[in-house]
């Protein structure tokens, strides 16, 4: 699991990246992000319960995208608030090393749009 402190710990903060940041999207997930002023990189990870009805399911698929992003963790860019929306059930049983090509895709098309 990801260190509570690259966490975010109330709804204010994904509700501001909603409404300042980018969005790239995927077939089975989308990255909204935005530049912080914290000097340190902030995470969440969101699923609707329209993809998975239980919380069981809900809650297995953020820790596995909390864990593929804290093995990958030196690779995101600093300063960024990031929040991962799940919306694919496929994304509960794929492989580990499918689940972070995805969301390294995401991250890496992040870097390109802080570019332009």
């Amino acid at each position: 699991m990801l260190n509570k402190k690259y966490r975010f710990h109330s709804r204010g903060g994904v509700r501001y990246v909603y409404q300042k940041g980018k969005t790239i999207r995927s077939p089975k997930a989308s990255l909204v992000f935005v530049e912080n002023s914290r000097g340190f990189t902030r995470v969440a990870v969101v699923i609707s319960k329209k993809v998975i009805k239980t919380a069981v399911g809900r809650n297995r698929v953020r820790r596995r995208v909390y864990e593929a992003l804290r093995n990958n963790f030196q690779y995101l860019p600093p300063k960024t608030d990031y929040v991962f929306v799940i919306f694919s059930k496929d994304v509960a049983t794929m492989p580990a090393s499918e689940l972070e090509k995805l969301l390294g895709d995401l991250v890496a098309e992040a870097k390109i749009c802080y570019n332009k």
